[in-house]
C-alpha cells in the first residue's frame, strides 16, 4: 500500500511512478495534482521531468503564457532534451505548435481560462499521452468563468484521469496514487496518518465530511476533526510560501 508522503520530493517520486503505471495501462489524458495554493508549477516540473527520460518519448512542455515559457527557457538553459512552448491564448493557432515528432506532452499549471484552447490542442495531439501538471482547473478564484465556461471545464475534467492527487484537509488528507483508489487518511499525530476510507471515485466535500465525521467527531460537535499541531503539510505550505516570495 502506498503511504502518505512526508516530503515534497517523496510526493513527486510517487507521482512519477503513478504516471508511468497509468501510461503503461493505456491512459492518455492524465492529471498530476498537488493541491497547495502556494505551489509553483515550474519548480515541480523541474523535479518531475526526469520521468520522461525513462518513458523514452520526445517531450514537449507547454506553459500557460509566453512569459512563463521564457522564464523556464532561461532557468533551465538551452541544452535541455525537450522543447518548451506556451499555450499562447489568442495568438498563433495552437495546432502550429504540435509537431508529428512530438511523443508526449506536459502542460504545466493550465487554468480554467485555457480549457478551450487545451481541448483544441488535444485534438491535434490525438492518441499521444498528455499530462496536466498541477492544473488550476477547479480554482474557485479564477475570474471571468461564466456558466457555459464552467460546463465546458467540468466536461473536460471528466475526460482526464487523476493519476496522482494530494490535498491537505483539516486533520486529514485526500489522496490518490494510481492504480490505488481514492483514499482519505486521518492525521493521528505529527506526520502520522491512518487510512480510514477507500473510494472508487473522487469524493465530494459532503462525502469527505461524512467519512471524517464517522471516525473523528470534534469536541465542539462539528463533524470535522480538529487540526493537529504543525506537521508535514503545514511545514510544506510555509516552505512553498517562502519559495514564492
Amino acid at each position: 500500500m502506498v503511504e502518505i508522503p512526508t516530503t515534497l520530493e517523496a510526493a513527486i517520486a510517487q507521482s512519477q511512478v503513478a504516471t508511468k503505471a497509468a501510461i503503461a495501462d493505456g491512459y492518455k489524458r492524465l492529471q498530476v495534482e498537488l493541491v497547495f495554493p502556494e505551489l509553483k508549477g515550474k519548480a515541480i516540473a523541474e523535479q518531475y521531468i526526469p520521468v520522461f527520460e525513462e518513458l523514452d518519448l520526445p517531450l514537449k512542455i507547454f506553459f500557460p503564457d509566453a512569459g512563463a515559457a521564457a522564464l523556464a527557457r532561461r532557468d533551465w538553459g538551452k541544452d535541455v532534451p525537450f522543447k518548451i512552448e506556451d499555450i499562447g491564448l489568442g495568438r498563433a493557432p495552437i495546432t502550429d505548435k504540435i509537431d508529428p515528432e512530438d511523443g508526449i506532452f506536459l502542460l504545466v499549471e493550465p487554468s480554467s481560462v485555457e480549457v478551450p484552447i487545451v481541448e483544441e490542442m488535444l485534438k491535434a495531439i490525438g492518441d499521444r499521452p498528455v499530462i496536466l501538471l498541477v492544473p488550476r482547473l477547479e480554482d474557485a478564484n479564477t475570474v471571468g468563468i461564466g456558466y457555459a465556461a464552467r460546463q465546458l471545464r467540468d466536461r473536460f475534467i471528466k475526460t482526464l484521469e487523476s493519476v496522482y492527487y494530494i490535498r491537505p484537509l483539516p486533520g486529514a488528507v485526500l489522496f490518490r496514487c494510481y492504480p490505488s483508489p481514492w483514499q482519505v487518511w486521518l492525521e493521528t499525530s505529527e506526520d502520522e496518518y491512518q487510512l480510514i476510507a477507500e473510494i472508487p471515485h473522487k469524493p465530494a466535500g459532503d462525502e469527505i465530511d461524512q467519512i471524517l465525521g464517522k471516525v473523528a467527531p470534534a469536541p465542539d460537535g462539528s463533524n470535522l476533526p480538529q487540526p493537529k499541531k504543525a506537521g508535514f503539510f503545514t511545514e510544506l505550505q510555509r516552505f512553498l510560501r517562502a519559495l514564492s516570495k
